[in-house]
C-alpha cells in the first residue's frame, strides 16, 4: 500500500463571528501572554459547535472545524460531501493553504492545485493567456512547462477566442473552464475541487468529470472533490467521508453506502415514520406518525407498482389554535434528487388554511405513473404564515421509503 499524500491529525478550526482575528486589542495580547507562557489559547476553551440554524448569542467563537483526521493516498479520489455549513469549504481551504488551522496539523507531499470559486488564483484585468502562465508560476512551473501545455488547456477550456481578453470580462462558466482546465493540466500531485463544476454546462461538466478519472486512475494523482451532485461522487470517487457541524461523522470506501447514508437510505429506514422518542416537537406543527396507503386507507409495504394508487399520509398535532400552516410533502430520487412537491392548499400565504388545535392528518397522491423503478424518499415540508421552515424540506430524516417495481 502507497504512503498517503495527505496526513491531517486532530486539525481544528475556530472563528470569530463577525470579526478580524479575536476582535479586541486586549483579547489579542491575552492569547499572546499565553501563548509565550506556553500555555493554551483561552479562548479556544469557549467555541461552540458551528450550527447555522441558531442564533447567535454572547458567544461568537465557533469551531468551524474540530478533531478532523484522515488520510488520502496516492491515487484516489476522495469524495467530502455534506450540507451547506458543514465545513467543507472550511476544510478544502486548510488543505490549500488559503487559511492556516487553530489546532492540529496537515501534511502533504508534492504540489496542490486548488479551484476553490469561480476565478480563483485569476487577475481580473489580465488576459486568459496570461492567466495561464501566471498559474503556472504560482504552482512552481517553468514558463517553458506551462508553454508546453498551452494548446492543451485552451483546446479543453474552449474559450480560444477569448484567450486574449481579460478575464473579468468572462462570464462566470468561462472562468470555471478556464480554471478547471489550468488546475487539470499542469500536473499538480494534487487537485483540490470545490462545488464549482455546477457553474458549468453539462458537456463541461462530464468533460471535467473524465478528466479527473483520467488525472487519478490513469496519472496516479491524487484528487479530492467537494459536490452536491450525488451521482457525480458515485460515479467518480473511490472513497468518501460525510462531514457535519466541523466534524466527519461518517466514512467508507463504497460510495453508494456513504450517498446512502448522507440521503437517509440506511438499511434499517422503515416505510413507516413514527416520531417515537419525541425527537421533532414544535408547537405549530409536531409530526407523529408518516405512512403510506392505498385509497380506501389500507396501510402499504414498501414496494409499490408502478401506476399503483397510492397515498403518502402525516398525522401531526398543533398545540396553536388557529395557526396558518403550508404543508406539504417533497419526493426525492435515491440521488437526491427532487422529483416533485405537493402542498395541501395554494402556495400564497392568504390561502394558508388555519389548523386546527389538537391532531392532524393529512394526506397526498403519490404519482406512480411518472416513476421509474427504483427507491424514493418523501419528506415532509412545514412552513407558518410569515416564519421560517419548521420541518425541513430536504435531507430530514422526518420521512419515509419505498421501492417502484414494474
Amino acid at each position: 500500500m502507497s504512503a498517503p499524500v495527505i496526513r491531517v491529525e486532530e486539525l481544528s478550526k475556530m472563528y470569530r463571528l463577525g470579526e478580524v482575528g479575536t476582535g479586541t486589542l486586549s483579547h489579542d495580547l491575552n492569547r499572546w501572554w499565553h501563548k509565550v507562557r506556553g500555555k493554551e489559547d483561552p479562548y479556544l476553551k469557549v467555541g461552540v459547535e458551528n450550527d447555522r440554524t441558531q442564533k447567535s448569542g454572547k458567544n461568537n467563537y465557533v469551531w468551524a472545524l474540530r478533531d478532523i483526521n484522515f488520510e488520502v493516498r496516492q491515487g484516489e479520489v476522495l469524495g467530502i460531501i455534506g450540507k451547506n455549513g458543514a465545513g467543507k469549504s472550511t476544510l478544502l481551504k486548510l488543505l490549500s493553504k488559503v487559511s492556516g488551522p487553530t489546532l492540529g496539523t496537515i501534511k502533504a507531499r508534492g504540489r496542490i492545485a486548488s479551484l476553490l470559486e469561480v476565478g480563483t488564483g485569476f487577475h481580473p484585468e489580465l488576459t486568459g493567456r496570461e492567466n495561464i502562465f501566471l498559474n503556472g508560476t504560482i504552482l512552481g512551473m517553468t514558463r517553458l512547462e506551462v508553454k508546453h501545455k498551452l494548446d492543451e488547456i485552451i483546446e479543453f477550456s474552449g474559450v480560444a477566442r477569448y484567450l486574449d481578453t481579460p478575464v473579468k470580462r468572462y462570464s462566470s462558466g468561462m472562468k470555471v473552464r478556464l480554471g478547471f482546465a489550468v488546475a487539470a493540466h499542469l500536473e499538480p500531485e494534487i487537485l483540490i475541487v470545490d462545488e464549482v463544476l455546477a457553474v458549468g454546462d453539462a458537456d463541461f461538466q462530464k468533460k471535467a468529470i473524465g478528466k479527473m478519472q483520467e488525472v487519478s486512475r490513469g496519472q496516479g494523482r491524487t484528487v479530492l472533490f467537494v459536490s452536491h451532485n450525488m451521482e457525480s461522487v458515485k460515479r467518480l470517487c473511490n472513497r468518501g467521508v460525510i462531514m457535519e457541524r466541523g466534524r466527519i461523522t461518517y466514512e467508507d470506501t463504497d460510495m453508494r453506502r456513504v450517498v446512502d447514508h448522507y440521503l437517509g437510505f440506511d438499511d434499517n429506514t422503515k416505510v413507516i415514520w413514527e416520531n417515537a422518542e419525541g425527537k421533532h416537537k414544535n408547537p405549530y406543527f409536531t409530526p407523529h406518525r408518516l405512512w403510506l396507503s392505498d385509497h380506501q386507507g389500507n396501510e402499504l409495504g414498501e414496494s409499490l407498482r408502478q401506476n399503483q394508487d397510492a397515498y403518502f399520509n402525516m398525522r401531526f398535532h398543533s398545540e396553536i389554535a388557529d395557526a396558518r400552516l403550508l404543508i406539504g410533502c417533497r419526493m426525492f430520487t435515491m440521488g437526491g434528487e427532487p422529483m416533485f412537491t405537493s402542498f395541501a392548499t395554494d402556495t400564497h400565504p392568504d390561502t394558508w388554511p388555519k389548523i386546527e388545535q389538537g391532531d392532524n392528518t393529512l394526506r397526498f397522491k403519490i404519482p406512480t405513473e411518472i416513476l421509474n423503478t427504483g427507491k424514493y424518499k418523501l419528506t415532509v415540508a412545514c412552513r407558518m404564515h410569515e416564519k421560517e421552515w419548521i420541518i425541513m424540506p430536504t435531507r430530514s430524516d422526518v420521512a419515509v421509503f419505498f421501492d417502484i417495481n414494474e
